[in-house]
């Protein structure tokens, strides 16, 4: 049912699966960027996955060509959804905790919401509006503690520079959300996911050529293990569930619904990583839930003006 106001069964069933996968993966990338560089961790996990997805399709007997005249938006998608995202939000990541990371990488929605009233033309609803500010108020706890030291005192400058990159990372992330579904690329989901992560693993691929060269010793076991997470899981079907759930309902609603990823990330972070939450990422947590609960429950509809159709299509 697409643009539904409501995420249906399947739809719920993605965001879980989304939920779980990315955000257990925030502990599991700041355990493996401490042993495989960077680009080079993010160029392998999205070649080799935009290679698996591809070859399922092909398999399915599905057509990889890509639609005449989409190609340069479909790399504009690849460009701020996939790209930007992945390179900023790694290095923000090797910059913070990785809880943190999380909840600050899933600001998308506050982006995503604004664009989509702008370029999309999505009614600005009062619950929406609401949820909204939900979201704002758990930026506001998680960036609120380094602002006050940067201007009472010594602040420490790499928290700073790592929540920057992740909120950078997610703008980016939620303007090629917001162009995927204003484009309504006609390609099979499967597809379109494949080449966005076969596209985008070319140019960081080089970048990681440039900046990471050689890597000096094998990773450990554990973090090998991880790789192969990210690369059957964390990119080959969550990608895979986001490019779906984008096209089911208004991005205004897939995007705050998604805000349950980052509590997910930051309960994986005290089990696996030992990271001890302090009262910022409690206060973001409960905020985030708030978000999420209004723009899911309540009222009969989202209300979403029908976004305007692409000439092309």
């Amino acid at each position: 049912m697409p643009n539904s106001p409501r995420l249906s069964v399947e739809g719920i069933l993605l965001l879980i699966g989304l939920a779980i996968g990315w955000g257990i993966n925030w502990p599991i990338m700041k355990f493996i960027i401490n042993e495989i560089p960077p680009l080079t961790f993010r160029a392998f996990c999205l070649f080799f996955g935009g290679l698996g997805i591809l070859a399922l399709a092909r398999a399915s007997g599905l057509s990889l060509a890509m639609p005449v005249g989409y190609v340069k938006k479909i790399l504009w998608v690849c460009l701020l959804n996939i790209v930007a995202w992945n390179v900023m939000a790694t290095y923000g990541l090797s910059l913070l905790p990785a809880g943190r990371s999380a909840l600050l990488g899933y600001t998308m929605p506050i982006w995503t919401v604004l664009l989509s009233v702008w370029v999309l033309h999505d009614r600005f609803t009062l619950r929406i509006g609401i949820a909204l500010l939900l979201g704002i108020g758990g930026i506001a706890a998680l960036m609120g503690e380094s602002l006050i030291a940067w201007f009472s005192g010594p602040f420490n400058q790499q928290l700073l520079v790592g929540a920057l990159l992740m909120i950078a990372a997610a703008w980016f992330w939620g303007a090629g959300t917001v162009l995927m579904k204003r484009w309504q690329i006609p390609l099979n989901t499967v597809v379109l996911t494949g080449w966005l992560l076969l596209l985008a693993s070319l140019p960081i691929m080089i970048a990681a050529a440039l900046v990471d060269g050689a890597m000096q010793q094998m990773p450990s076991t554990l973090a090998l293990w991880g790789v192969v997470y990210n690369v059957f899981f964390a990119f080959m079907f969550c990608y895979w569930a986001w490019v779906r759930l984008v096209s089911l309902v208004p991005v205004s609603i897939s995007s705050l619904s998604s805000l349950i990823t980052p509590l997910i990330g930051v309960i994986s972070s005290i089990y696996l990583l030992g990271e001890q939450p302090g009262w910022p990422e409690i206060s973001a947590t409960i905020l985030i839930l708030g978000a999420v609960a209004v723009v899911n429950f309540g009222g009969a509809k989202a209300g979403k003006s029908p976004a305007k159709v692409d000439p092309t299509l």
